[in-house]
């Protein structure tokens, strides 16, 4: 018997609607058990509105119980996130363990944070291009960039190629 592949989304008020809800809904057609971590286990909108409901909060997330981690943008979301100890060590524990690490446009601050950038090939949202290099990444200007375990992409209209990519990693 196959064993549900694992996901959690994790972000906080604020998020671009369109990296959050996208995501959510691709990864349920594809089969995942999906949480969404929130600190404090609350409810938070998007941009436009779009609510999150959470199945957790974001001090009891565990390495052990993911395959894939998906990191959406907006750019007040991500820099709320990453000052999240709790996400930080899980997301930097989900790298050193080669699980997907997936994020979009503002995204990638989360892994910035988490200090595991260096010497991967990354892309995001433009206005953080300067971040990702300061912190070493190597930046490619493209729909989406795939490096070992990494995922990004630098915006919600690059939803199908990112979602695409994070997917086609459990095909068998």
């Amino acid at each position: 018997m196959n064993q549900k592949k694992r996901a959690v989304i994790i972000t906080a008020q604020h998020f671009q609607d369109e990296e959050y809800i996208y995501p959510y809904y691709r990864l349920l057609e594809a089969d995942f058990k999906l949480d969404i971590a929130i600190k404090d286990k609350t409810v938070v909108y998007g941009k436009y509105g779009i609510p999150a409901k959470p199945t957790m909060d974001t001090k009891d997330l565990e390495e052990n119980d993911y395959d894939v981690v998906v990191l959406p943008g907006g750019h007040e979301a991500p820099d709320r996130v990453r000052q999240d100890q709790n996400v930080l060590k899980f997301v930097r524990e989900m790298a050193e363990k080669n699980k997907i690490v997936a994020a979009i446009c503002h995204g990638p601050w989360i892994m910035i944070s988490a200090k595991i950038v260096k010497g991967r090939k990354m892309t995001a949202y433009e206005g953080i291009k300067d971040d990702l290099i300061n912190a070493g990444a190597n930046y490619l200007d493209a729909p989406a960039v795939i490096d070992r375990n990494f995922i990004t992409s630098p915006h919600y209209r690059n939803n199908g190629d990112f979602m695409r990519e994070v997917l086609k990693k459990f095909k068998k």
